[in-house]
């Protein structure tokens, strides 16, 4: 029995698994939006607009990354192109990151375009590498991406193979299976890698020959750092990225409580923690979810959505009264969770004696009114930019949106706006006397007229006529009206009026 288990644990060889999406931005465009024929994505740099992705098509019309869109469109009239978003890359990679964590749950990010998988230890699961590797390249050639896959012992030399090489490395000492690459798939800066050439180290096998200390005299030691890595002389771990903070936090009662003072006492206690967490990431809860499980296995949920993010324990705990009061205890509660489901980073705010309570009054008392009739049904008017009287504010809800600045305008508008509204009139001059909302009413003093004209780029069918001739009218009667006379189709109309 001692000769065929002696107590001693193989360890598994290290593979590294490298994946590269040469044509991620586009891939991800293409997937939601097919196109035919040439497609490019640019991005501007340097006042000039760049081609940053391109499509197998646009390739094959001679265009490449980092062209001038001009002259690509001089190459090949007919290529389409949308501007690059960089955002949703990013957010596309981590999600391929995620459906990687499907191989082996260490899952890196290599740049903008690719990732590092440390399958070692998990190749068994799919019966060998070759069908790992048969399985990822079938589930992403289904999904519409174009990625390269390189296999090796270390993470450096997993790259290469990806970029520069085949997809797996060949048997045989890594020496010999880096040699033919060029120098650049030591993943070196691209000034590093022609001051090489220039030098005639086209190769890693012409690095590999030649002595390190000039090298490191000539290029730091850096250069050197990245071969060790590729050969397996210097380690480099694959760091996964760490999960998101998880919100919540939970108290199991070893009596079940029915009053609202204890299930409030008890909500006063897990706010402390979890305020406290929120403050170290430097966010705030906009959304609060309070979970009471009864003795009889329901749960009654208490949701508090809050006009402004906060980590304050103390301006939170109040505003769960109400739903609290509102909940069913059954025959008690034992169990009480408190998480929060949407958080926002908060802004980083100057420390003074000044107090901003007037801000949190106001924040608190429209959390309170959004409990009853919904927060999106508070709403403030904010400035726009337009001369045009109907579109010069914006109705938006009071919590999602800041107070904006004073409206820009030369000359005063009335606080009431209102639809037009005929009244009896004729010639360009303001009416002496006229009968509005069943009032008879006497022109005092008139101050325009002020011509405003229909914005031309926007279709509005109140300003079809044309130009529109505003007056401010004082009447006898102490009404302050804003009257208005169309020249093309004379008429006169009363739309505001002043405080």
């Amino acid at each position: 029995m001692s000769d065929m288990f002696d107590g001693t644990r193989i360890k598994p060889a290290r593979r590294i698994v490298s994946l590269w999406f040469p044509r991620l931005s586009s891939d991800r465009f293409l997937r939601v939006r097919p196109v035919d024929g040439p497609f490019v994505l640019t991005l501007k740099e340097s006042n000039a607009n760049r081609i940053y992705c391109l499509n197998v098509e646009a390739e094959k019309q001679g265009l490449h990354q980092s062209m001038s869109f001009a002259d690509a469109r001089a190459f090949c009239p007919l290529v389409l192109s949308q501007p690059a978003d960089i955002p949703a890359d990013e957010r596309f990679l981590l999600a391929l990151r995620r459906w990687a964590s499907r191989y082996c749950p260490w899952v890196g990010l290599e740049g903008r375009d690719g990732l590092t998988l440390d399958v070692t230890g998990s190749v068994h699961l799919f019966g060998d590498e070759p069908r790992m590797l048969s399985d990822m390249r079938q589930r992403l050639m289904r999904a519409g991406l174009t990625a390269r896959i390189g296999v090796a012992k270390t993470r450096g030399a997993a790259w290469a193979f990806a970029h520069y090489g085949e997809e797996a490395c060949p048997e045989g000492p890594l020496e010999e299976a880096l040699a033919p690459l060029p120098v650049a798939a030591l993943r070196l800066e691209r000034k590093t890698d022609i001051a090489l050439q220039r030098l005639g180290l086209r190769s890693i096998g012409d690095l590999i020959a030649t002595e390190r200390a000039p090298l490191t005299r000539r290029f730091g030691p850096g250069l050197v750092m990245r071969l060790d890595q590729a050969l397996g002389a210097q380690p480099e771990e694959v760091t996964p990225l760490a999960d998101p903070p998880h919100y919540a936090v939970r108290m199991t009662l070893p009596e079940p409580i029915g009053l609202s003072a204890d299930v409030m006492a008890g909500t006063e206690r897990l706010l402390g923690p979890l305020c406290d967490k929120l403050t170290a990431n430097g966010v705030g809860a906009r959304v609060l979810m309070l979970s009471l499980r009864r003795v009889d296995h329901a749960a009654q949920q208490v949701e508090l959505r809050l006009a402004r993010p906060l980590n304050n324990p103390a301006r939170i705990l109040p505003l769960f009264e109400r739903g609290v009061t509102a909940a069913d205890a059954g025959f008690g509660i034992d169990q009480l969770r408190l998480s929060a489901l949407q958080v926002e980073t908060l802004p980083v705010q100057q420390i003074s004696h000044v107090s901003s309570g007037g801000k949190d009054q106001l924040e608190d008392l429209i959390t309170r009114l959004g409990t009853r009739i919904g927060l999106e049904n508070i709403q403030r008017f904010l400035p726009a930019d337009s001369h045009i009287p109907e579109r010069s504010f914006l109705i938006a809800p009071a919590a999602f949106s800041e107070p904006g600045g004073p409206w820009i305008s030369l000359l005063p508008r009335p606080l009431r706006l209102f639809p037009p509204e005929p009244i009896a009139g004729q010639g360009p001059q303001p009416p002496r006397q006229f009968r509005w909302r069943r009032m008879r009413l006497r022109t005092g003093r008139a101050t325009g007229p002020e011509r405003i004209a229909p914005e031309w780029w926007l279709s509005d069918e109140n300003w079809r006529s044309g130009v529109r001739d505003y007056w401010r009218i004082e009447t006898r009667e102490g009404r302050r009206l804003w009257l208005f006379y169309t020249p093309q189709n004379p008429g006169w109309f009363v739309q505001g009026e002043f405080a």
